[in-house]
């Protein structure tokens, strides 16, 4: 069975950085759509960012010029760089990727920015 598997969140002082990385875990065919939402306290799941096979790239307006999304195809791996926090930032981050037509999603991994 496939599984995204997430690691690299924590705790981050306003205008600091964070890597989240999320590994494919599990035999696919092809290199999947992958990509990042996040899920703030009484709000709405929202997309941060996503990146396709093809390599095109869509941001969530909150994070464009801050946040940049890439990919290790060979691994399976879709990292989140996470540049000039902010404490609106706050949220547990969610791995997804398009699996087989399916929406596969990770645990979620905590992101607190805060002096």
């Amino acid at each position: 069975q496939v599984q995204l598997v997430e690691s690299g969140g924590g705790l981050v002082q306003p205008g600091g950085s964070l890597r989240l990385s999320c590994t494919v875990s599990g035999r696919i065919i092809s290199s999947p759509a992958m990509g990042w939402y996040r899920q703030a306290p009484g709000k709405q799941r929202e997309l941060v960012a996503t990146i396709a096979d093809g390599g095109h790239i869509n941001y969530g307006d909150s994070v464009k010029d801050r946040f940049t999304i890439s990919r290790d195809k060979a691994r399976s791996t879709v990292y989140l760089q996470t540049n000039s926090a902010k404490p609106e930032d706050t949220a547990v981050y969610y791995c997804w990727a398009k699996i087989l037509r399916r929406d596969v999603w990770g645990q979620g991994t905590q992101v607190t920015v805060s002096s």
